[in-house]
């Protein structure tokens, strides 16, 4: 082949040529990609205390090294929030001092050979140090192109990989590949600690900035954008949460991997939406993936490249897919052996007894105001902020408390729901209960406020009209972290009135007002009364649904004791929690309406809590259990 100096720029995928039937003469690289793994290093629920076929690295790493043996040029990539999340992710954080050389999750991607990581915004949720500290016994290049920090040096933004490609006569062919890596540029204000130490900046404006310095300066064939974003709209807006489709219009990149909402690309989620191919897997014509949660996907790429006349590389046609670990996926001992430890340290940390529960807290029913483990953290939450506001200016105001279900299904799948039995409690059993690294927060709000907060919440719900028969409940775009459950007060939701807001805060519909008969003590709550919120550390961030809310309060209680500490102080006083299954909330009703949601499969086999009003309807195709709720 001709030297570099006379060689161009491979041919932008999005061309005539992109897709079709493999040229009979091409030469492949295949492109691997994880994203999400959230520390699912191995297939084990820690949280069920069982194995799992659904999670887990060590799982997916097997189809890694199958999928690398088919071809003799590959790249093995992931896009972020792998040091986050879990049991295992806590412990090590918080525990250093048991794992003084090199961290579970990089032991097992420096095991598997991985060429190049994208950091994710929870990768920064236990401290900018302790992120450096980790990363630094990395063997691959850690990207963030769009952080700069304020103290000490920067992440470095892209890295080149050289790859060589052979045709069917034997000539070897180099190719090299920038890979840059995005994160959101909410990174810093979902975690306001990071504020003093470091900026995130808009994606778009960071990749129109250096993906021309990244092909000018470096002789790149090929740019591979590791994009910890979701899928949003082609046309950018400022400081866009989930800008991958927005990417993929840029020229200069040219193959890219999407993340951050844990979903699936390609799949029938996205059909029909412009611009997209959910079948054939391209975002404005290129290629692209987003590999799923926790190591239940990989995403596989594959260009087929071709020399022109000049000798000079083309890609030819290309595939994009993501697949399913199999169940029956055994796990590597690439990645079992350099975890088992933490694995060991992880099972004795979370057996140690805390309390005991009169009865059962599960998340099965929480989309319908039927969550004893979210009344728990709210109890815990208001004795907490009640403690602390002993003796200050705020002492005598009505404490309230806002938590979400965190684990209740959705993209998580059937297996994502807090179950924690009756009787003893451990450790395991509270990491169930409340899965985040959030602190406790407690701002001061009116009532016209709370109310205004609430509306939010209810957004999850579709618009269900009187008389609708077996309509879908809720809005699959809306999470249910963002679900507030406010414990202390008492109201109705009147679903056949439209959502004020869409999922991510903007108003849908002015007018509208969900919320009835809203009380504290059984009294009406008026718009100027004054009460004290406690709520978790995310929502004083200055973006998000909430952020609106927060941004013109008063913060009483900033970013104080870890909520899962004071969970466990809560039960250690109590001994034994008795929690009521008194609904905060509930439907306004609606004669001969019913609605269907889903829930965990084992919800079938358990005591409904409004049998006359609840009928399980078996399994449905994504191994959900049905329900249909009579409103």
């Amino acid at each position: 082949m001709s030297d570099r100096a006379t060689k161009r720029p491979i041919d932008n995928p999005a061309g005539p040529h992109h897709a079709g039937s493999v040229p009979p003469d091409s030469m492949t690289l295949r492109i691997l990609a994880t994203s999400d793994l959230h520390m699912h290093l191995l297939p084990y629920d820690y949280l069920a205390d069982r194995p799992s076929d659904r999670i887990g690295l060590a799982r997916t790493a097997s189809l890694i090294q199958a999928r690398r043996a088919e071809v003799r040029a590959c790249l093995l990539l992931d896009n972020g929030d792998f040091l986050q999340g879990g049991p295992m992710g806590d412990l090590v954080a918080r525990r250093a001092s048991l794992f003084p050389d090199t961290h579970p999750a990089i032991a097992a991607m420096n095991a598997l050979g991985y060429d190049a990581a994208a950091l994710g915004n929870h990768d920064f949720n236990f401290g900018l140090t302790f992120l450096r500290r980790t990363v630094a016994r990395a063997r691959f290049p850690v990207l963030a192109a769009n952080l700069s920090m304020r103290r000490g040096p920067d992440f470095a933004s892209f890295c080149v990989i050289d790859r060589s490609l052979t045709d069917p006569q034997g000539n070897r062919h180099p190719l090299r590949i920038g890979i840059i890596g995005f994160l959101p540029p909410q990174t810093e204000e979902w975690d306001q600690d990071l504020r003093p130490l470091m900026h995130s900046d808009d994606i778009m404006d960071c990749a129109r900035r250096l993906v021309p310095r990244l092909r000018e300066t470096t002789g790149v064939d090929l740019v591979v954008a590791l994009a910890h974003t979701g899928i949003g709209p082609p046309d950018p807006t400022p400081r866009m949460e989930h800008a991958a489709h927005a990417l993929a219009t840029l020229p200069g990149i040219d193959v890219l991997v999407a993340g951050h909402t844990h979903e699936v690309f390609p799949g029938p989620r996205w059909q029909g939406r412009p611009g997209i191919d959910a079948l054939r897997g391209t975002l404005s014509g290129k290629p692209a993936v987003m590999p799923g949660f926790g190591g239940s996907h990989l995403g596989v790429i594959d260009l087929h490249f071709t020399t022109d006349p000049q000798g000079r590389l083309t890609v030819a046609s290309f595939s994009a897919r993501t697949e399913a670990v199999a169940p029956a996926t055994p796990a590597s001992a690439l990645v079992a052996r350099p975890v088992a430890a933490a694995h060991r340290a992880t099972l004795r940390q979370l057996s140690t007894r805390i309390g005991r529960s009169a009865s059962a807290l599960n998340s099965h029913f929480a989309v319908i105001g039927h969550d004893r483990g979210l009344r728990l953290v709210n109890l815990a939450q208001r004795w907490h902020v009640r403690q602390r506001l002993a003796g200050t200016a705020h002492e005598g105001l009505p404490v309230l408390s806002a938590s979400a279900p965190y684990r209740a299904g959705g993209r998580g799948g059937p297996q994502h729901y807090t179950d924690v039995p009756a009787g003893t409690l451990s450790l395991r059993h509270l990491a169930d209960l409340y899965s985040f690294p959030n602190r406790i927060t407690a701002i001061r709000l009116t009532g016209a406020q709370l109310r205004g907060w609430l509306e939010r919440s209810a957004s999850l719900f579709n618009h269900i009209p009187p008389g609708s028969r077996d309509a879908t409940l809720l809005n699959p775009d809306f999470p249910a972290y963002n679900f507030d459950v406010i414990d202390g007060i008492s109201w109705r939701i009147d679903l056949s009135v439209p959502a004020r807001f869409h999922p991510d805060g903007r108003l849908a519909c002015a007018d509208a007002a969900r919320i009835r008969d809203l009380t504290w003590q059984t009294r009406p709550v008026a718009d100027d009364q004054i009460f004290v919120l406690a709520t978790n550390s995310y929502r004083l961030a200055t973006c998000g649904l909430f952020s609106p809310l927060v941004a013109r309060n008063t913060v009483i209680l900033d970013r104080d004791a870890m909520t899962r500490d004071v969970l466990r102080r809560y039960v250690r006083r109590q001994r034994c929690i008795r929690v009521p299954d008194r609904p905060n909330w509930t439907f306004v009703p609606q004669p001969d309406t019913s609605v269907l949601f889903e829930t965990a499969p084992i919800a079938l086999d358990r005591p409904l809590p409004e049998p006359d009003r609840l009928e399980g309807l078996g399994i449905g195709p994504d191994g959900f259990a049905m329900m249909r709720l009579t409103l």
